[in-house]
């Protein structure tokens, strides 16, 4: 199969991978909403300790995990920053809750997240990096389109924010919880058949090409919005970056597909 997505559509078939998906979402929202009062841009983003979560259910739930970052992120939205944005803001953390145990399932096979060894940390680091930059990335490009929030502003501050808050709490985390849910059997690869998960033929090319949207689309979306660069339609921030990061975030988006 070219694409390895499948997994995140048969999944709903599976009664046990819904109650994770629900219990991911839940457990999201409720550490989101009580920072709702400790705005960064108010309206939009604020304070998000709870960025951890996403990366810990991902490395455990699969694609559990991804579909409760997703519900979890909109139903702390109905607590003050529900809008036109909230569409992006969906997509921006189904993202980040798919891409870790994507990237870490590309680039190491079946073995288990763990940190021992250099090795494991450069991978891990790689892993959160790129769902904190592909959050960032979309959730900025299509704030920035709508012409609410500056693209160099809130993308950067949704990339930082979740980088920092998850490399200094999700090992900790991890380290506690995810052998006890392999105990239980929980694990998304305890729990869905190897005809139901899939890598997608070209995983490693989709690694390599997310990798590269990230990066440039963060870049190029920063080099227009300050005015550094044009968008190639003669406009410099606002719609600019709309048009401009425009190609890149459907690079990113084939890119998580093949993944």
């Amino acid at each position: 199969m070219i694409f390895g997505i499948k997994e995140i559509f048969r999944m709903w078939g599976n009664t046990r991978m819904i109650v994770l998906t629900a219990i991911s979402a839940a457990v999201y929202a409720s550490v989101l909403i009580p920072f709702k009062a400790i705005p960064i841009i108010p309206g939009v983003t604020e304070v998000r300790p709870a960025n951890a979560l996403p990366i810990i259910c991902s490395f455990m739930f699969g694609p559990a995990g991804a579909w409760g970052a997703a519900f979890g992120n909109l139903i702390g939205d109905f607590f003050g920053t529900l809008g036109p944005g909230t569409l992006f803001g969906f997509v921006g953390n189904f993202l980040y809750g798919y891409i870790p145990y994507k990237a870490w399932k590309c680039l190491s096979g079946e073995e288990p997240v763990s940190f021992w060894g250099i090795k494991s940390w450069a991978k891990f680091i790689l892993t959160v990096s790129l769902a904190s930059g592909s959050c960032g990335l979309f959730i900025g490009w299509g704030l920035d389109l709508l012409g609410f929030v500056p693209f160099s502003a809130l993308a950067n501050i949704i990339t930082l924010n979740n980088l920092l808050v998850s490399l200094i709490l999700s090992p900790f985390l991890l380290f506690l919880l995810y052998p006890r849910v392999k105990k239980w059997g929980l694990l998304y690869t305890d729990i869905l058949t190897e005809d139901e998960l899939s890598n997608g033929r070209f995983s490693r090319s989709g690694l390599v090409v997310t990798i590269l949207a990230v990066a440039g689309g963060l870049v190029l979306g920063n080099l227009i919005s300050t005015g550094l660069m044009s968008s190639g339609a003669g406009l410099g921030g606002g719609s600019g970056v709309g048009l401009g990061v425009l190609p890149i975030i459907i690079i990113l988006l084939i890119g998580a597909s093949l993944l």
